[in-house]
């Protein structure tokens, strides 16, 4: 049959279905336009957005200048000929979408599979509005998709701080964004000094942006995300099992409904696939020693340059992860990102747990050694690690790697 042969269209025959699907056609798996419009709406809340003051962005500069070097100190890895620029909420989505748009085309592909056909169902085959509906659905679901995703990037948008809020690797760039906004409300509500503030973000982008550079982290860690975005195998039945054991005993059967509905948990138990589970062990080992090492570094750099408001900063960011909600986090669960203070914890405790036995060298061998992400046995016990990449426990751990120059701005 030719291609757009009216047999091949349930909304022929009626006029309007008929130009919504000649509107919806060629949008591709996920509506991008959809979900630049709905980022910008959530990272916004339709404010309009002041341009930064170029003041502000020469400020940040400067303190990357001051940055800079004890990162290098520290990781063994510069970001040579990097440029730091500043953005807003909305801009940080747009750029976000941009980023990631191969991922979420990828996911969007995964979560649109149609399950395969029950024999059961064949009886329903020649119902015309059953037809008519699936067509619709199938038709709506790339701009579902990119309203779905479009909001959760405007909501992290509203957040972040600079742009590995999203942990995970971005194509190759000389550029850190950052956001001021942000990053100055902070510090204006936990009380933190600003420039304190601004300096301790700046070590924290500037060593995930060192980090990402390094080809075996940066390709490894993508290859885990790609595999869990592709692999979901949507299940129409798991929502309606949800509903059917829903207990609405003593309660508002609507308000309990609506709980139900808006847990993002119930669209990952009704997408979630039997290969995602098998590969989460490992896409969290490797997320908890990236995590681990970029705070370890931070701890490490900005005690050196602020003193003892890195702690306090550090405190109050670790307070805010652990306080959003699902939903302002949900597009990292979708992309197989488990940020929790568990997993975070795990991550530190594997890099002191390096450092403890073979010092600042042996955990940098992370960086230097390709192949050398932890298994998920690894990062639990870091000696088992260090044995798969011969790396000997030191008797005496050389110090902390020395200063680079009188940049402290605790005072």
């Amino acid at each position: 049959m030719a291609e757009g042969d009216p047999a091949d269209n349930p909304f022929g025959g009626i006029p309007m279905f008929g130009d919504l699907a000649r509107a919806l056609s060629g949008q591709g798996p996920l509506n991008w336009e959809a979900a630049r419009q709905f980022a910008q709406l959530a990272a916004t809340e339709g404010a309009t957005e002041a341009n930064v003051e170029p003041s502000v962005r020469f400020a940040l500069a400067d303190l990357a200048r001051i940055a800079e070097p004890h990162v290098l100190d520290v990781t063994g890895r510069g970001v040579a000929g990097f440029e730091v620029t500043t953005t807003t909420p909305g801009v940080w989505a747009q750029q976000a979408l941009e980023a990631y748009r191969p991922l979420f085309t990828e996911l969007a592909v995964s979560l649109g599979k149609r399950p395969a056909a029950d024999p059961d169902d064949s009886e329903d085959s020649g119902d015309p509005m059953m037809a008519m509906m699936a067509g619709l659905s199938q038709m709506m679901a790339p701009s579902m998709l990119g309203m779905a995703i479009g909001s959760m990037i405007g909501r992290l948008g509203r957040r972040a701080f600079g742009q590995y809020d999203l942990p995970i690797p971005r194509p190759a760039a000389k550029t850190v964004a950052l956001v001021p906004a942000s990053i100055d409300a902070f510090a204006e509500d936990w009380s933190l000094p600003r420039d304190s503030m601004r300096l301790w973000v700046l070590v924290h982008e500037l060593t995930t942006h060192a980090v990402y550079s390094v080809a075996h982290i940066r390709e490894g860690l993508s290859d885990l995300v790609r595999a869990h975005v592709g692999a979901f195998r949507p299940d129409p039945s798991a929502v309606a099992d949800k509903l059917s054991s829903l207990d609405i005993e003593g309660d508002d059967p609507m308000a309990a409904l609506q709980r139900t509905l808006g847990d993002p948990e119930i669209l990952l138990g009704a997408v979630q696939s039997p290969e995602q589970i098998a590969m989460q062990p490992q896409l969290d080992a490797a997320m908890a020693a990236v995590i681990g090492f970029v705070d370890h570094v931070v701890d490490t750099v900005t005690t050196r340059l602020i003193g003892g408001d890195a702690r306090r900063i550090s405190e109050a960011v670790r307070r805010r992860r652990i306080e959003t909600s699902p939903d302002d986090v949900f597009v990292e669960r979708l992309l197989g990102l488990h940020l929790t203070r568990q997993q975070v914890e795990r991550g530190r405790a594997f890099v002191a747990g390096v450092v403890e036995r073979g010092g600042l060298s042996a955990i940098n061998q992370l960086l230097e050694t390709p192949g050398a992400i932890p298994t998920p046995a690894e990062i639990d016990a870091p000696g088992l690690w260090m044995a798969r990449l011969d790396i000997d426990p030191v008797t005496e751990i050389e110090p902390p790697a020395g200063d680079t120059g009188t940049d402290d701005l605790s005072d």
